[in-house]
């Protein structure tokens, strides 16, 4: 069986940790008297630290000295990381275990390609961080989706071509990086939302192992 290269997304895709995002955020946009919605959250998804609270500050009209700025980095990771610190296996979403372990039965790369910094603890929490065979996130890029470098880098770990690749995304700029690369997209939520991806799925409940077996043996 050919051997292709899985690159797993991780919020949204493997673990439900978008819920925590929110509310960090939210936290710190309300110490800096900016509304902050469920509608703007869907845009950071994918989206770098750094990136997120600059599109916060324009929302609300406000600016920030470089000092304050990274105070207020600073001040949304330590909230993430105390929501996230209860996290444990059952964080997982419905059927990624099945999907990860389908995948590694018919030795296939399995790896992450993630803009999150906190993504290596996380996969320690709910268990799975065996399963992978490279890891990419936020402290190993420099460029945020939709700059494909995330991607391509799992890709060059595994010396895998960019063809025999395929993503799995939940936000738009992941799936336009993933298409950017070459690579095979695949969205996980809204298909309104995801359009630009080659394929969709609500989840991976509704990703049957022929689909994937089709994804491994496809030339």
């Amino acid at each position: 069986m050919k051997k292709k290269c899985f690159i797993f997304d991780l919020d949204g895709v493997i673990v439900d940790t978008a819920k925590y995002h929110f509310k960090a955020w939210k936290s710190l946009a309300e110490d800096l008297g900016v509304d902050f919605s469920i509608e703007q959250n869907e845009q950071l998804k994918g989206v770098s630290r750094v990136h997120s609270l600059e599109k916060i500050l324009k929302w609300g009209g406000r600016t920030l000295d470089p000092v304050e700025f990274k105070n207020k980095l600073s001040q949304k990771n330590t909230n993430y990381l105390e929501y996230i610190s209860h996290m444990n296996i059952s964080g997982l979403l419905p059927d990624v275990d099945r999907v990860l372990r389908f995948l590694a039965n018919n030795n296939q790369y399995i790896t992450l390609g993630s803009a999150s910094k906190n993504a290596r603890p996380i996969l320690d929490k709910v268990k799975i961080t065996g399963l992978f065979d490279a890891i990419v996130d936020g402290n190993d890029v420099t460029k945020a989706k939709p700059n494909p470098e995330v991607f391509l880098k799992a890709a060059r770990l595994t010396k895998s071509k960019t063809k025999n690749c395929i993503v799995f995304e939940d936000s738009v700029a992941g799936i336009q990086a993933a298409n950017a690369a070459g690579m095979i997209s695949i969205g996980i939520g809204d298909s309104t939302v995801l359009h630009e991806a080659q394929y969709n799925f609500k989840d991976f409940k509704v990703m049957s192992n022929d689909f994937l077996e089709q994804l491994i043996k496809k030339s």
